[in-house]
């Protein structure tokens, strides 16, 4: 059985070489990115489609998936639903499994969601060092990523760090990604390209940078990156300092919040 790869780390002959692979029908099975869905690929013998991460394909490329559709098996996997599988798993146009038993020995992520405080963080990622893990530090944005660098320079200045974002060289991230698989460095800071895909087991920190500015979505895909393993996991989601994060709406003056409005198992640090 022929097993190829096609993504941006591909190369230009390799590529070439896979195409036409898959027209020839040489290829049995093919593992890509959203390269496969280009115009210029096409199946000799396509059976089965298997979509994994389904909340990262847009509408344009659904259109693609479709014209692939007709008389082939698909099977779409999800850690996070999207409305419109939901409602078709619901009305019964399309069937729907659950895995709901986590795999043997993974034990739940503790999250914490508390202001950015450089001290907190600082003990928070030469505790993963100690116990001899990896960390992950996540930003939004890319512009925030040297803010981060040089809080970490000053802060834990024995720990190394690599910084990997979307808009470096596919050779380039391949080379800082391959140092930190083989555990040269003990952070990788990063924008949200981590969120799908990344299996490390020896990663079970995660700080998130500005964690408001991320989805509900982004959330969970990110803090699933870690704790995939035996090893306790903890998942640090920060908010700026003294700024009130309640949502879309303030509580009206003189009337107080709730207590116990805060779900999700969600630990609150106190400021």
């Amino acid at each position: 059985m022929t097993i190829a790869q096609a993504s941006r780390l591909s190369g230009g002959k390799e590529l070439a070489e896979v195409k036409a692979g898959l027209i020839s029908g040489h290829i049995d099975i093919v593992i890509g990115t959203h390269a496969l869905l280009s115009e210029s690929v096409n199946f000799a013998r396509l059976g089965l489609l298997i979509i994994d991460e389904e909340q990262r394909f847009g509408v344009r490329h659904k259109e693609r998936l479709k014209q692939l559709r007709e008389g082939v098996h698909v099977l779409t996997l999800t850690a996070t639903p999207i409305p419109r599988t939901l409602q078709m798993a619901l009305s019964l146009v399309r069937s729907l499994s659950l895995i709901a038993t986590p795999p043997a020995g993974r034990l739940p992520i503790k999250t914490v969601v508390c202001e950015m405080d450089p001290v907190r963080i600082a003990e928070a990622l030469r505790a993963e060092k100690t116990r001899g893990g990896q960390s992950f530090y996540v930003c939004p944005r890319i512009q925030d990523l040297p803010i981060i660098a040089e809080m970490l320079r000053r802060e834990v200045p024995e720990l190394s760090f690599v910084q990997a974002h979307g808009r470096m060289s596919a050779s380039e991230l391949d080379r800082i990604m391959v140092a930190f698989l083989d555990r040269h460095t003990d952070v990788l800071l990063s924008t949200t390209i981590i969120e799908s895909g990344l299996d490390i087991p020896s990663v079970n920190t995660m700080i998130l940078h500005d964690a408001h500015r991320l989805g509900l979505s982004q959330l969970y895909q990110l803090r699933g990156r870690i704790g995939r393993s035996g090893v306790e996991a903890y998942a640090y989601l920060t908010t700026p300092p003294r700024r009130r994060i309640d949502g879309s709406r303030q509580a009206p003056a003189g009337r107080a919040r709730k207590p116990g409005t805060r779900g999700g198992g969600l630990q609150r640090c106190e400021p």
